[in-house]
């Protein structure tokens, strides 16, 4: 069993910056890949970003794609993911998942840890 929490989310102005960190307990993250999702108030949970079990390969949501960026430190166990310009419709609780494929996976039903999830507020 793997357990994820997030951290790192708040209110930014807009152009700000964040960085979420997602730290798992339970398992060694380096058999997974992991992903970012998010969701905003009434809509569903969406795919940010993945990364693959070694890091070397990633995979954005196309409308993101510059201003998010996705890494992992296997050694610390604990997963990143970098906001630049931030905007106010990235407002959204952001959830850090695992997968048991290590390959990377966009898909919400291909993950089966997740956290609980971290909000971000951004405002104009």
């Amino acid at each position: 069993q793997v357990q994820l929490v997030e951290s790192g989310g708040g209110l930014v102005q807009a152009g700000g910056s964040l960085r979420l960190s997602c730290a798992a307990s339970g398992h060694t993250l380096s058999s997974y890949a992991m992903g970012w999702f998010r969701q905003a108030p009434g809509k569903g949970r969406e795919f940010v970003a993945a990364i693959g079990w070694s890091g070397t390969n990633t995979a954005y949501t196309d409308s993101l794609k510059g201003r998010f960026t996705i890494s992992r430190d296997n050694a610390k166990n604990t997963v990143y993911l970098q906001i630049n310009s931030l905007k106010p419709e990235d407002t959204a609780v952001y959830y850090c998942a695992a997968s048991l494929q290590r390959l990377l996976r966009i898909r919400v039903s291909e993950y089966d840890y997740w956290g609980q999830g971290t909000q971000v507020t951004v405002s104009s």
